[in-house]
C-alpha cells in the first residue's frame, strides 16, 4: 500500500491509543456519536466528490476524495481492521 496511507493509518491508530485533546481524529474515538459521525461524514464528503467530479473541478475532487480516504481509514480502525484487510480486498479485484 502507498507509504502516504500507510503514515496516515498509522497517526489514526495513534491518535486512537493516545487520545490527544486538540486531535479532531482523537475526538472521534471518544465522542459519543463518533462512529455515526464518521460515517455521517463520508455520506457527505461522497456527495462533495460527485459534485466536484460533475463540475470538472481537479482540485476539489483530489480535496474530497482525500477526505473520504481519511474518513475511511478512521472507519477501518474504529472496527479494528488494518490497512492490510483493504489492500487484500484490492489485491483480490485486480
Amino acid at each position: 500500500m502507498d507509504e502516504t496511507l500507510e503514515e496516515l493509518f498509522a497517526v489514526i491508530e495513534d491518535r486512537k491509543e493516545t487520545l490527544p485533546e486538540d486531535s479532531y481524529t482523537a475526538s472521534l474515538f471518544t465522542h459519543e456519536k463518533g462512529e455515526n459521525e464518521v460515517l455521517e461524514k463520508l455520506g457527505e464528503e461522497t456527495t462533495e466528490l460527485v459534485l466536484a467530479a460533475k463540475d470538472d473541478d481537479r482540485e476539489e475532487i483530489a480535496h474530497e476524495g482525500a477526505d473520504i480516504i481519511y474518513h475511511l481509514l478512521v472507519l477501518l480502525s474504529m472496527k479494528d481492521m488494518e490497512l492490510s484487510d483493504l489492500e487484500a480486498e484490492l489485491e483480490a479485484r485486480r
